[in-house]
């Protein structure tokens, strides 16, 4: 006689992580561990304040193989099917979102008989069953890119999903940020809930940093240690540091933790005993989770649920990688940055610590100091001359609209350098007369310390900007092989100068591609070499003279650019930006004169340690009628 309320009948409420227990299915597409879900149990609490409707901002800030992507599959799933919420879920890509559909979606749709009580279409070719969306009985899931902002409108949810917020454009088409313009799609709903999480990326600039920043808690696993059972947060520790992980070096066998309270340690073997006996906290205690989600004080009183909760945890958490092979990938990641490759290390941050990265090498270089450290150059009637370790000049200029500026570089054994002059030529280079003053200028010799006249060995042009072809004209004028027209290359892994082995056809001159970042880094790294002895200074060191040429600004913008690391198509990528209303012309000129000598060291074979040990006669080219070609 009831059969008619059939209709209005609802299960139990339950929570997200006893559905997943009772319903859900790790598929062999997407799981290294196929079978029926087991929760582990730092990933109770997190699942269950998915599924507490208190609490409206979950942020998850991540190592990998964490659980994560199975756990918002499985929270999609038990919105649909036990809640009946409408749902989107944003990837930062429509290829992302192709993959994470036919990867996690699909599968779990095949795999989880109860979803597939709310939905018919399933294996259907339908309207209701697109890569676009997902249309259950009594909801609808959504599942978009995130790039345009076209797909954060249109529709209407109660839960919203970013995974991998921080491959998310920073302002999605000029509009906001994607979890701004994503939450918008809750605004009416009963039941709001964002859900955020991603492994992070660069400090300062990482969304899932910033939403972590913007919790009302934030919150960690600690665990007791097996020894005094004084609870804590696993933590790296660092070479240094009295607690976190040890090792014999050679031997991963030997990794342990070391406690932070008895400083006794413990092994890998000891995690699964203490998972079960840990549980989630903020920093000083004062709010901790319980495994039924609910929020407690320090006085294990239950309070308010948080509006938006922070959660983090990372790899040495992990019941799918051990501490022996963490290490492992530390030490291997170690090595590379010690060859100049920091790659593996920021992933190993990121991925493995679930940190951000942050890149000090070559960022910070005082401009005061390398003023402050400038040296009186010897002096020939009152005129500075060059030291006597030069054996060979080079020259870059920078061309800009109303005026050249160059740098008159000279190199010795071990690519020490000494910077000799530092020019500024204004003037309307759309007029012949500017360029013979800068070709006289270029033809002067330098006077060594010991008498001998220097012949500037090449030069290295700008060619960017509004005068390549004067550049190019220049160039066949004064000599296609010592005056070099360059452009900027934005290739990355490559020479720092290519110089080609035939002319550009079009012009007829040696147009050389310069990688400016490889050149920047190796500059910076230069300008950080320190020298307690001037006169034994170690090789790369950075000379600079006591002159009115080399005045504060001129280290200004030596110093002006940031190195920056950057994802483009998945490549993380260091690059050099100078900050808007900075200047950085004398850091391009030093660019072009190392260019200079990279094209004179391998096309040219010209030798600086090999000419340090010879009786000095370096070689010289003829100028002397450099100005007449311009008359």
């Amino acid at each position: 006689m009831y059969r008619g309320l059939d209709a209005l009948r609802r299960p139990e409420p339950v929570s997200l992580s006893d559905w997943a227990e009772q319903h859900f299915y790790l598929s062999p597409e997407a799981s290294s561990k196929v079978g029926k879900w087991e929760t582990i149990p730092y990933q109770k609490g997190i699942m269950n304040t998915i599924s507490n409707d208190d609490v409206q901002v979950i942020t998850w800030q991540k190592s990998a193989r964490v659980g994560y992507t199975k756990i918002i599959t499985a929270a999609m799933a038990y919105f649909a099917e036990h809640k009946n919420r409408n749902q989107v879920l944003y990837q930062p890509t429509d290829d992302d979102r192709d993959a994470f559909v036919k990867d996690e979606i699909e599968p779990m749709l095949r795999d989880v008989p109860s979803i597939r009580t709310v939905f018919p279409w399933y294996g259907m070719k339908h309207k209701n069953n697109t890569l676009e969306k997902k249309k259950f009985i009594g909801s609808t899931l959504h599942l978009l890119g995130g790039k345009s902002p076209r797909n954060y409108r249109r529709i209407t949810v109660d839960n919203v999903y970013y995974d991998e917020l921080s491959g998310f454009d920073s302002n999605v088409g000029g509009e906001g940020s994607a979890t701004s313009l994503g939450d918008t799609r809750f605004e009416t709903s009963f039941f709001k809930k964002s859900i955020r999480g991603s492994t992070p990326k660069v400090k300062d600039t990482c969304q899932i940093e910033a939403s972590m920043k913007d919790a009302d808690v934030r919150l960690k696993y600690y665990l007791p240690c097996p020894h005094c059972s004084a609870k804590q947060y696993l933590e790296w520790g660092g070479k240094d540091a009295k607690f976190g992980f040890k090792w014999q070096a050679g031997n991963l066998d030997t990794v342990e933790y070391q406690c932070k309270h008895c400083h006794e340690p413990f092994d890998y073997s000891h995690l699964g005993n203490l998972l079960q006996a840990g549980h989630w906290q903020n920093e000083d205690g004062s709010v901790w989770l319980d495994q039924d989600a609910q929020f407690k004080n320090q006085d294990k009183q239950v309070i308010d649920a948080p509006k938006h909760v922070g959660f983090h945890i990372w790899s040495a958490y992990s019941v799918f990688k051990t501490w022996n092979d963490l290490v492992g990938d530390f030490l291997k990641a170690t090595a590379k940055a010690k060859e100049g490759d920091l790659g593996p290390l920021t992933t190993f941050v990121n991925t493995k610590l679930g940190e951000t990265w942050e890149d000090t090498t070559g960022e910070t270089i005082d401009a005061t100091v390398l003023y402050q450290r400038r040296e009186p150059y010897p002096t020939r009637n009152h005129k500075i001359v060059a030291p006597q370790g030069v054996l060979f000049v080079t020259i870059g200029v920078d061309t800009q609209d109303d005026r050249f500026e160059w740098e008159v570089v000279g190199w010795g054994a071990g690519e020490e350098s000494w910077s000799l002059d530092y020019q500024v030529l204004h003037g309307d280079l759309t007029q012949p007369q500017i360029w013979n003053i800068l070709a006289e200028m270029l033809s002067k010799s330098i006077e060594r310390e010991d008498g001998i006249r220097l012949e500037v060995g090449r030069i290295c042009h700008d060619s960017g900007g509004h005068f390549a072809k004067e550049v190019y004209e220049f160039s066949k004028k004064i000599g296609v092989y010592h005056l070099v027209p360059i452009k900027g290359s934005s290739g990355y892994g490559k020479p720092i100068a290519d110089f080609p082995r035939k002319k550009n056809p079009k012009h007829k001159v040696y147009l050389t591609e310069v990688d400016t970042n490889a050149a920047k880094e190796l500059i910076y790294q230069r300008l950080n070499v320190q020298s307690d002895n001037l006169k034994d200074a170690r090789a790369g060191y950075c000379h600079f003279p006591i002159a009115d040429s080399h005045d504060e600004r001129f280290f200004r913008m030596l110093t002006a650019e940031k190195k920056v690391l950057k994802f483009t198509r998945g490549k993380r990528l260091h690059v050099y930006e100078c900050p808007k209303g900075k200047r950085n012309e004398s850091l391009d000129c030093r660019v072009y004169a190392l260019a200079a000598l990279r094209i004179s060291q391998q096309r040219f074979g010209v030798d600086l340690d090999a000419l340090s040990h010879q009786i000095p006669e370096p070689p010289t080219h003829n100028f002397a009628d450099l100005a007449k070609r311009f008359t």
